[in-house]
Formats: structure tokens, sequence, C-alpha cells
């Protein structure tokens, strides 16, 4: 049985604000970029912050294949901006604070009973499938080169 998350298939739909209050959606990048989602489980923590200033210092390479990246976690807004700030990102963090879009991704997990961000890295193309599907932290050059080749 093939999985909902398999490479090919389609990416469920989502729409959330960012740490600006921009409204960020899916569809609004169907037929035009490639999106990566970085759902990760703390803004300022050591293993969220090493991923995403990975993230950071690749990001004109990702810029280079029409890629468009998103950081995605439940914290609010201060959070987020200060995250942002501390650390550079060119990049807007998503706020999921319902985890919604967290739980369609299957980017959800439980510890000691308590519903917590699963690290996930997810490719969409532009045509809305599945590109790429990692849990925990693969490093930016194994993602690009699926948008490289």
């Amino acid at each position: 049985m093939k999985s909902q998350y398999a490479v090919g298939s389609k990416a469920p739909a989502f729409s959330l604000k960012t740490s600006e209050g921009n409204t960020i959606s899916l569809k609004q990048f169907l037929g035009k970029k490639n999106v990566l989602l970085i759902f990760y489980p703390g803004d300022d923590t050591p293993g969220c912050t090493a991923q995403l200033c990975s993230i950071r210092d690749d990001y004109k390479t990702f810029q280079k294949t029409n890629t468009v990246v998103f950081g995605v976690n439940h914290a609010d807004k201060d959070s987020h901006n200060h995250f942002i700030k501390k650390f550079g990102f060119q990049f807007p963090l998503l706020i999921d604070k319902d985890r919604k879009v967290s739980k369609k991704y299957g980017a959800i997990k439980y510890m000691f009973g308590r519903e917590s961000i699963r690290r996930s890295v997810v490719l969409i193309d532009k045509k809305g499938k599945f590109a790429y599907v990692k849990r925990g932290m693969p490093e930016d050059k194994e993602i690009l080169a699926q948008l490289i080749g």
C-alpha cells in the first residue's frame, strides 16, 4: 500500500500565517515554485537552530532552484520573530498553533503523552506533489539533489 506521503502523491493543501501576519497557502505556488517545508519542534533550540541555520547558509542555492522555503512549528509570532532576527533567516516561519498542518503532513509525534512536532523535511514540486519527504534532519545537499537532479 502506498503511503499518503510517498513521492509522487498529492500534498495536502495548507494555509498558515507568517510571523509578519501574511497568509501563505500552497495553492499560491502551484505551477510557479517548489515549496520546501521544514517542520521543527522548537524555536531557538540546538537541533532546530542548526537545521535552520544550514538552510539559511544554502538559501541562495534553494532560490536558484525556484524553491521557496518555510519553517513550520507551533510557536507564536513573537517567538518566531526573535528566532528570525537572532539568526538572520531570509525565509518566513509559519505559525501552526493548533498543529493541524503538521498533522496533515505526518509531522507529529508523542513524547511523554504530549503532542510534539516531529522534525520533518517536505519538498513539494510545482504540480503540488511530494518530491521528497524525510523525517529527521537530512543534509541540505540531499534535499538539493532532488531539485538539481
